[in-house]
């Protein structure tokens, strides 16, 4: 029999760690732009999967491809060689800069294979990798280290040393922080849960000519703006700035966890045998998923429609700024989208919900929206008429 969402939250209250802050909702099933909880509530997510899920819920041509595979091969460890896997790092290597791929199963590991790579490939004494406020880069002691933002730090001291931290834009600050044992640059070609932060004009191009002068690794970690979700397969791409190193996640699977770090061909040599491994990374299941997932983006135009569909969505915001007085500023791009406020957001979160429709607050006072890049213009223009509502009250 199924559960009520008080019955599973019960559930959860009994037997499941509280380290989340859960909403009292129960989600059961989902399609394209909607989600559902157990009483049948339709909602619209303009978060699918904290940004995972780029074409929305349970896309078929992706499901057909998992009920394929789990027929045929669910898992061997990476002791053997897989087609499914081989042809994913293809198909990643062909729309990228033409490099080698390592899977795994996260953001958080694909940025910790990065940071091994970086300490294995620069020379004996090299070891620190410069990151910047307002980041975010995972939950492991290295990358909750490389994350730049103290409250992720705050009892899990002493953090792993080798982090030097710089202010997102400031490329003096950056070149008066490397020294002889500065090994490498990790940067988000646009911070994501540091509130949808875009790069000043050159920064990214100025961090590239810092990483040549002084012989680093520029790493661009795409676990948020990667596969599609800044209207080109890859941030970098956007901006004209190739990295050495690019970590993914989020949208590479359509939800399915996994994780990628990609680096330039002379470079993949530095991650020999036995230093980094990954049990599941890049596993049949996964490798089918995201192959999946980079013929849809093709088939189907999606990053022609992220484009559009951000455009749509910053041009009404844009419009609501000029009546509302609480709206800061409107930012981002294709379908990554962040709406400052000038107060706390957490409120417009909650009446949201209640009118069922889906979004995220992040640094306190920032909208993010990472909607599926497929959601139909009035479906689009629905939940952007819930959020509009909102943000009348609270003004």
């Amino acid at each position: 029999m199924a559960r009520s969402s008080q019955e599973i939250i019960a559930l959860f209250d009994k037997y499941v760690i509280p380290n989340y802050t859960r909403y009292p909702v129960a989600l059961t099933h989902g399609e394209g732009p909607f989600v559902y909880d157990a009483e049948g509530n339709r909602y619209i997510d303009f978060f699918p999967g904290w940004g995972c899920n780029m074409f929305g819920h349970s896309p078929k041509p992706v499901v057909k491809a998992l009920e394929g595979q789990v027929e045929r091969l669910l898992h061997v460890p990476n002791s053997w060689y897989m087609e499914e896997q081989g042809v994913w790092a293809e198909l990643l290597s062909e729309r990228s800069f033409g490099g080698k791929a390592f899977f795994c199963n996260s953001g958080a590991e694909a940025n910790e294979a990065a940071i091994k790579l970086a300490r294995l490939h620069t020379p004996k004494g090299k070891y620190k990798i410069i990151t910047f406020y307002n980041s975010f880069h995972g939950r492991t002691m290295a990358t909750v280290t490389a994350t730049a933002q103290e409250k992720y730090h705050q009892g899990l001291e002493p953090l792993l040393p080798g982090f030097t931290y710089c202010k997102f834009g400031d490329l003096a600050g950056v070149e008066a922080a490397i020294d002889d044992e500065t090994a490498a640059i990790m940067v988000e070609p646009i911070q994501g849960e540091g509130g949808v932060n875009m790069p000043p004009d050159g920064f990214l191009q100025g961090l590239r000519d810092l990483c040549d002068k002084h012989g680093l690794l520029l790493i661009f970690d795409e676990v948020q703006t990667g596969c599609g979700r800044t209207g080109r397969w890859f941030a970098y791409q956007y901006f004209g700035v190739t990295p050495d190193v690019m970590t993914l996640a989020k949208t590479i699977c359509s939800g399915v966890a996994a994780g990628a770090m990609l680096c330039k061909q002379e470079l993949a040599p530095s991650l020999r045998r036995g230093m980094h491994a990954s049990t599941f990374g890049g596993n049949p299941v996964a490798a089918s998923a995201g192959i999946a997932t980079i013929k849809m983006v093709e088939e189907f135009g999606y990053l022609d429609m992220a484009t559009k569909m951000g455009e749509h969505i910053k041009a009404r915001m844009n419009e609501w700024k000029k009546r509302m007085d609480i709206i800061a500023d409107v930012r981002g791009v294709a379908g990554m989208i962040g709406l400052e406020l000038k107060i706390d957001g957490a409120c417009f979160v909650q009446s949201c919900m209640e009118n069922k429709v889906l979004i995220n607050c992040t640094h306190g006072k920032v909208i993010r929206l990472l909607p599926a890049v497929n959601t139909p213009l009035d479906v689009l223009d629905e939940g952007l008429d819930v959020l509009e509502a909102a943000l009348k009250k609270g003004a």
